[in-house]
């Protein structure tokens, strides 16, 4: 059984939880790893990622000369949020023949906000033979594959509602930062207006991909977020959050058809919450309910969602796909191609 070769672009968080998981995986073999930060740059992966030896991988900056050396079957993807500023990057892996899984968010659905751009993916992938997914957790399985999928039982489907509430006293702190913790309103809105912060970004894809899974035909799709302020001082996780700072973020994502709500969204993190969970409401025949008591640990399950569409994606068939135009991924053991 030949190894898939695979490549790692971006070592922040997620990044290096990939290449730590990919690395357990016996049929997965780390060929190339990329990154800008001079402190990463030159060092085996291994160490900069905390695993107790090397790997032998030498983490690179050059990427296109590094990826046509080393030919990897798939890049595993994650350095950003807008497919704007990273698809060039995307583009790298493509030109060399290499498949690509991303956690760009805006990736999971590009043709809402880049149609362009989608466009062009779309024909260099093809050109290649190269497939091309956005994906993670949310966006990507909880707020749109899994309540599409839950439809599957259903004669007749209303209305879907799909919520997810975190803890963010849990997170870590890049996570942190980017939902606002402890900034005033003002200065809340006007970072998320810059894009100096994103908080959530990925609500009006998870729409969007439920549409496409449910051939829904909408009219409009609407996203908004704002801040949740803190009615009183709070001390929690080591974070101390001011009365009348943003302790949070609530948003949401919503589908439109004759006036009428057919698909919501909701996204909270917060620091105070009562409890963690997910919970995926289909108004149909029959009712479904859905709920998760324990809430889902963003970072390993973006990762375990990356690495599960591994097979999914090297089987598929070229060009730039989203998750509801291939088979439903699951945990494997091994993978034969």
């Amino acid at each position: 059984m030949r190894s898939i070769k695979f490549a790692v672009y971006g070592l922040g968080p997620i990044g290096s939880l990939i290449v730590k998981y990919g690395l357990e995986r016996s049929w997965m073999e780390l060929v190339a790893a990329f990154d800008i930060d001079p402190l990463k740059v030159g060092r085996d992966v291994g160490e900069v990622v905390g695993l107790d030896e090397k790997v032998g991988v030498i983490v690179e900056k050059n990427v296109k000369e590094v990826l046509d050396k080393t030919r990897p079957d798939i890049v595993l993807h994650a350095t950003g949020s807008y497919l704007d500023k990273i698809y060039t990057q995307i583009l790298d892996a493509v030109k060399v023949g290499a498949d690509i899984i991303s956690t760009c968010e805006t990736l999971s659905y590009p043709y809402y906000r880049y149609p362009e751009i989608s466009k062009k993916l779309d024909e260099e992938a093809k050109k290649n033979s190269s497939t091309i997914l956005g994906t993670g957790i949310n966006p990507g399985f909880l707020l749109d594959l899994l309540p599409a999928v839950m439809t599957t039982p259903c004669l007749k489907v209303e209305k879907i509602i799909a919520r997810r509430i975190i803890d963010a006293s849990k997170r870590r702190e890049s996570f942190r930062k980017k939902i606002g913790l402890g900034l005033d309103k003002k200065m809340f809105d006007e970072k998320i207006k810059s894009g100096e912060i994103t908080a959530h970004v990925g609500y009006a894809e998870s729409v969007c991909l439920i549409s496409h899974a449910l051939r829904l035909k909408l009219d409009s799709v609407k996203e908004y977020q704002e801040a949740i302020i803190a009615e009183k001082e709070i001390e929690l996780g080591g974070i101390k959050i001011n009365s009348g700072k943003v302790r949070g973020v609530r948003g949401f994502g919503i589908g439109l058809k004759n006036g009428e709500e057919i698909v919501k969204i909701e996204f909270t993190a917060a620091v105070g919450i009562e409890e963690e969970f997910e919970e995926i409401i289909i108004e149909g025949l029959p009712k479904l309910v859905w709920r998760n008591l324990n809430g889902t640990p963003g970072d390993t399950a973006t990762v375990a969602v990356v690495l599960n569409y591994v097979p999914v994606v090297l089987e598929s068939e070229p060009g730039l796909k989203i998750i509801t135009q291939l088979k439903p991924p699951s945990y494997c053991t091994y993978f034969e191609q």
